[in-house]
């Protein structure tokens, strides 16, 4: 043999890529998840100190620098059981917080295929049944947008904020073909979109990575559910208008943030039409509600969006992210970025590339985020997604009338999907102090660590805020929150009625 000698891996570099040791690890690691899957109990968040937490973490870590340490599987579970015991607890009924949800466990096991085997999907060489999987996910779920099978597109994106940076964009280049290339700056008035007053941030934040800007932001006045008003939207183009901005996009939502509230898409759509603007549907929370019969009605008018931003990781109950942005043009889609790149854009298109999204996505690698998805539909069908949500909405309905129904509470608003937003407040407290007596309601709540609840402002004064995304929530757990929730709120009141007469008393001594 001639040369340079060749050199054999080292026996620790063998053992880490070991595929019996995956076994062994694999089957320790998911047995201790099944346990974490079989508790029900009602709890919140464990919230530790950061520098507690960051202590625990480091002391995990090997301290070897030279070699390949030995593998320690009593390191990696305590590493499993450290990443469990300080998550959010997904699965519990105390869990009423976030948007994401406790995932279908088929979904969880799929994605774990998909980190062993390793294929990005944005290109069909890369990743052949996930862009295949791509491609019937969106017939399947265009069965229920109602777009025209041989005209739309969906391409999956890392996230609902980067799906409506893409959809924007995409608008922002139809609108100004030469903007791509030459840059704003000889651009015909000022390029402004318009959102609603409870639009989501991501819009917001978009814009200002557009080069839009935020002054260029048009404000679409809601009512007091939170949905865009029709007969101020005209108006507020008209101002724009006169100010010398050219809106190029109006941007509904299905399923607001703050409180779940649905847009009146069928009237914006003939109010984007009759101004020449692009309609996006930011659905991130509410899209699902299409597979609902019951609720599916709340969505009316969605055919006639020009995109649409839909979560996965959301009420579909996926591994996040996973989000779908649907497009009623797929020549459209393809606007949202105009280049060419010889490493992976094929000069001749054929059956292969016909596959590819990385053209329609800003992603070049992407996870194979939409092969949990398509697995769980494919094994269960779509009844199981519709089946949870009716049950989410349910229960919503159900905590709404309930907390009605209490007299020291008012609700802001009537659920339109999982979300409810109400406060405590009993008779004789100062309209000053209701703002900051719900602060401290939710903060205290999140450290007692039985229930997991969140907040939101609504008209300028902080609401607490339900989500149901567990179906294993029922009466008995709303009725162990509320009481909750008035026992911390009597005890505030009493504290801040103590420290006012303690003060009262020492200006008198």
């Amino acid at each position: 043999m001639t040369g340079e000698s060749s050199h054999s891996p080292t026996p620790g570099l063998t053992a880490a890529f070991d595929p019996g040791r995956f076994h062994d690890g694999a089957v320790n690691i998911v047995r201790r998840l099944t346990t974490y899957l079989v508790d029900q109990s009602v709890r919140g968040l464990d919230l530790l100190h950061p520098e507690a937490l960051l202590k625990a973490a480091r002391e995990l870590m090997t301290l070897e620098r030279q070699g390949i340490a030995d593998f320690d599987a009593d390191r990696v579970n305590q590493i499993v059981d450290l990443y469990t015991e300080t998550g959010i607890p997904v699965y519990s009924p105390g869990y009423m917080g976030r948007q994401f949800s406790g995932v279908v466990p088929l979904a969880s096991l799929i994605d774990l295929v998909g980190s062993v085997v390793n294929q990005p999907s944005s290109f069909y060489e890369a990743g052949q049944l996930p862009n295949v999987a791509e491609r019937l996910m969106a017939e399947e779920l265009n069965r229920y947008l109602g777009g025209d099978p041989d005209r739309f597109a969906m391409v999956t994106t890392s996230g609902g904020s980067l799906a409506n940076l893409t959809a924007l964009l995409a608008a922002r280049n139809r609108a100004f073909p030469q903007i791509w290339t030459a840059g704003a700056g000889g651009t015909p008035g000022r390029p402004a979109i318009a959102v609603s007053e409870e639009a989501h941030y991501s819009i917001t934040r978009a814009a200002g990575v557009l080069g839009i800007g935020e002054r260029q932001i048009v404000r679409l006045p809601v009512d007091r559910a939170g949905r865009i008003r029709p007969d101020l939207v005209a108006p507020a183009l008209d101002e724009a208008h006169r100010r010398g901005l050219r809106p190029f996009c109006l941007v509904a939502t299905a399923g607001t943030t703050s409180m779940g509230a649905f847009d009146p898409l069928e009237e914006l759509a003939a109010l984007a039409r009759r101004y020449g603007l692009w309609l996006h549907v930011d659905g991130a929370h509410g899209a699902s509600l299409l597979l609902s019969d019951r609720h599916r009605h709340k969505l009316r008018g969605i055919e006639r969006a020009d995109s649409l931003t839909w979560d996965a990781h959301k009420m579909l109950f996926m591994p996040a992210p996973c989000t779908l942005l649907f497009y009623r043009d797929k020549a459209a889609a393809r606007g949202a970025f105009r280049q060419r790149a010889s490493y992976v854009f094929d000069e001749e298109p054929d059956i292969y590339s016909a596959y590819d999204s990385a053209d329609k996505n800003f992603e070049c690698t992407k996870r194979p985020m939409i092969m949990p998805l398509w697995a769980v539909w494919s094994v269960y069908g779509p009844a199981l997604f519709a089946q949870k949500i009716d049950r989410l909405c349910a229960v919503a309905r159900q905590a709404y009338q309930m907390v009605a129904a209490e007299p020291d509470f008012t609700v802001a608003h009537e659920p339109e999907s999982n979300i409810l937003c109400f406060r405590y407040r009993p008779d004789g407290v100062d309209p000053a102090t209701v703002h900051r007596l719900q602060l401290e309601i939710r903060n205290r709540i999140r450290d007692g660590g039985r229930f997991f609840i969140s907040k939101v402002d609504i008209d300028g004064v902080a609401a607490l805020r339900v989500v149901v995304m567990n179906h294993l929530i029922d009466a008995d757990h709303l009725a162990m929150l509320i009481a909750e929730i008035r026992d911390i709120g009597q005890r505030v009141l009493r504290a801040s009625a103590t420290a006012r007469h303690d003060q009262r008393d020492g200006s008198h001594s």
